[in-house]
């Protein structure tokens, strides 16, 4: 004869069962998607890594191309870069590198496809903010005035609002307008701290302009 706890067991095993069939087949099918969730994400972060681990491997050759001042292998590296992982830090790095071997070596051209890239495609914004604003001297150089402030009124990050404001007041300057070029420099001069060393070339372009900080009200 069964006994009180036979039946008891029987019971759970028949609800389990209905249970079972009820849910199972949804329980089986969430439980394979968080594992292929879980599966997918760490095969996406060992990627990431793979990716990392493959533009590192570049651009340490692209810094050795640099020192040598190779702009032809400095590019040929940057554009493997930016095709292939162009998404990395070390993209946008080389961008920068090979602009600046570009212009050392008298190309301006080439440099400002390579800073204009950064300008455009860099995830990270202080790379966009450096790139706006090299990019900003080499159209002061080509006379490309209006280009080159609209650029520079792109400058959105904080640190770096002050050198935009100094390369705008260049830009106006070189268009024949002294008093707005000061009020550009004066407010370059406010916004940079005491102790930054830049500061002084802001100054020695006021004082150039017969617009010391002093004389203007802009405290020193």
């Amino acid at each position: 004869m069964a006994t009180n706890l036979d039946l008891q067991e029987q019971e759970q095993l028949d609800e389990l069962k209905a249970f079972w069939n009820r849910y199972g087949n949804l329980i089986l099918s969430l439980l394979t998607l968080v594992l292929a969730g879980f599966a997918a994400f760490n095969g996406w972060n060992w990627w990431e890594r793979e990716q990392a681990a493959k533009a590192a491997a570049m651009f340490d050759e692209m810094e050795q191309a640099a020192q040598a001042s190779d702009a032809e292998k400095s590019a040929l590296i940057f554009n493997d870069l930016k095709e292939r992982f162009p998404r990395t830090t070390f993209a946008q790095q080389a961008g920068l590198l090979a602009a600046r071997v570009q212009v050392d070596k008298s190309l301006p051209d080439a440099a400002r496809k390579s800073l204009e890239w950064v300008a455009e495609k860099a995830a990270d914004p202080s790379y966009k903010a450096l790139a706006q604003l090299r990019l900003s001297g080499l159209l002061i150089d080509a006379k490309a005035f209006d280009e080159a402030l609209a650029l520079l009124a792109k400058v959105d990050q904080a640190e770096f609002l002050a050198l935009a404001e100094d390369r705008r007041g260049d830009v106006l300057l070189a268009q024949g307008k002294k008093a707005e070029a000061v009020a550009a420099w004066q407010k370059a001069y406010a916004a940079m701290e005491e102790k930054q060393d830049y500061r002084r070339i802001v100054d020695a372009k006021l004082t150039a302009q017969a617009a010391a900080p002093q004389a203007s009200g802009v405290a020193k």
